[in-house]
């Protein structure tokens, strides 16, 4: 007679010798990732293209900031996105209403029906990301309550090569927007994120009492508490648009504006507010000071890195022979480099990470990755030379070199932040900071976008070197507070989870 596991799951029936709910969880991650990552790699090239082209003909300064904002506000809805699960509808209905939403997001995208459909696809991904993308990495973590660490790294490790396998998309998505319709790719984006939604119900019965209920459901005075705050947000924002329409300035500059400040502001604030907190207690407030530096350096760190979906794509697409044997390769599929270096190199960062132990401490992975991350934008600079203003194709090893020195450099910083985190958040605060890690790439991707305007006017060479050096400094000014950092911090085992 068969006997289930605690998830539902048949005993015997296993995914890799883990709980088959972690299959469905896989799947679920990697056909939403599909969706986002190939919606990234065409995003900035439709947007720039001529309308006889089937784009929006944008700017690309207007172009940049829009993508930028795009890709802050995915990170930066992850923290009231953990908030809803935990309070309102539970991690496992989460992240169903927002795959459901997502799929909605890319649906709109892929009706050819102007720029209107294309915001609202682009605020409902928005918002649907924010409700699965934190929720789906929790429901991983409930599927081994009271077990040993190394079983939920062993998980998560797994998990996250479902993440790394989904960011290949730009080879479907990629090729179908640009060499056939954009919205067909959007379509096709669409599609996998449907994929992922029929598995995730038929695969519900597996993950039978995980993240079923809200860990800390608002009481009937909190839930109207909270219902009178939402509804006075919702006429504020209201307003503020009804107002803007009518003195004709809701543009699109002055939306990626406003989001930017919003996503500098709010970590300045809540950082503000953690260090007021009687709830921290001053060795607490220590840590924090060291992980606000952390905070920062890991900003500036996707400020460049995430350019990869907006400059580096369009130089790939202007500026780069993509040439293979007589076949002209579509740009987007140069987005496809980081994910094969990804998987390439993250075995061999695990075992050094192992090898090195203490001797590798925090700030100096971070270091690293920031000195790494300015001397890709170097090597861009030195590209962007080569085309002679633009008049020559340079050859795509240009691109596998820049991808090659960032991926290194997530290599040593996306895996440590997740860590660090948990080890220097305080005590009352330890489920949130995860949300709050995010807010780093909300804000770097943000300021990314606004900085990405000073390209033309600059010049291709003087902004990639000026970004670049820019980096490499910081780097080896964090190298000089290494030891004060350590000082500060425990370092601990780490996980590679590599992409977010």
């Amino acid at each position: 007679m068969a006997t289930t596991t605690s998830d539902g799951a048949p005993e015997g029936r296993t995914f890799f010798g883990h709980p088959w709910g972690l299959a469905t969880l896989f799947f679920t991650e990697m056909w939403e990732r599909f969706s986002f990552y190939g919606l990234r790699a065409i995003l900035i090239l439709f947007l720039i293209a001529p309308p006889s082209e089937s784009g929006l003909g944008m700017a690309e300064g207007t172009a940049k900031a829009l993508l930028g904002v795009y890709m802050s506000m995915v990170y930066f809805v992850a923290l009231p996105g953990g908030w809803v699960a935990d309070r309102i509808l539970g991690a496992r209905k989460a992240v169903l209403v927002g795959g459901f939403v997502i799929m909605l997001g890319h649906i709109s995208m892929a009706i050819p029906a102007g720029a209107g459909f294309v915001y609202l696809g682009l605020a409902l991904i928005i918002l649907g990301t924010g409700l699965l993308k934190p929720n789906i990495s929790t429901m991983v973590g409930k599927l081994y309550v009271g077990e040993d660490s190394a079983r939920r790294d062993s998980a998560f490790s797994l998990f996250y090569m479902g993440i790394n396998i989904g960011s290949l998309a730009p080879f479907v998505v990629g090729y179908l927007g640009q060499n056939i319709n954009w919205h067909l790719g959007f379509g096709a984006a669409a599609v996998g994120m449907g994929l992922g939604l029929v598995q995730y119900v038929l695969g519900g019965k597996h993950l039978r009492g995980v993240g079923d209920e809200p860990g800390h459901r608002l009481t009937p005075e909190e839930r109207t508490r909270f219902l009178r705050i939402f509804t006075a947000v919702v006429a504020v924002v209201i307003a503020i648009v009804l107002i803007a329409i009518a003195t004709d300035t809701l543009t699109v500059d002055a939306v990626t504006v406003a989001l930017t400040v919003l996503a500098i502001v709010v970590p300045v604030v809540y950082f503000g507010y953690m260090f007021r907190s009687h709830e921290v207690s001053a060795d607490e407030r220590v840590k924090l000071r060291a992980y606000v530096w952390l905070f920062l350096a890991a900003a500036l760190f996707w400020m460049i890195f995430d350019q990869a979906a907006g400059p580096l794509n369009i130089f790939a697409n202007d500026n780069t022979n993509l040439s293979v044997f007589g076949w002209d390769m579509p740009a987007s599929w140069t987005q496809n480099i980081n994910p094969i270096l990804v998987i390439c190199f993250s075995a061999f960062f695990a075992w050094l990470w192992l090898r090195l132990g203490d001797r590798a401490s925090t700030g100096m992975k971070f270091g690293v990755a920031l000195v790494l991350s300015g001397l890709s934008f170097v090597v861009m600079s030195l590209a962007s030379h080569a085309t002679h203003g633009g008049t020559v194709k340079v050859s795509l090893l240009w691109l596998v070199a820049v991808y090659l020195l960032q991926t290194l450099g997530e290599l040593c910083l996306s895996p440590v932040g997740l860590s660090v985190t948990t080890r220097l958040a305080p005590a009352a605060f330890a489920s949130q900071m995860m949300g709050v890690w995010f807010l780093a790439t909300a804000a770097g991707d943000a300021v990314g976008g606004q900085v990405a305007r000073l390209q033309h006017a600059w010049g291709d060479v003087t902004y990639f070197l000026v970004l670049g050096l820019f980096s490499v400094v910081a780097g080896v000014v964090l190298f000089l507070f290494v030891k004060s950092l350590r000082r500060l911090m425990g370092e601990g085992r780490e996980l590679i989870v590599t992409r977010h």
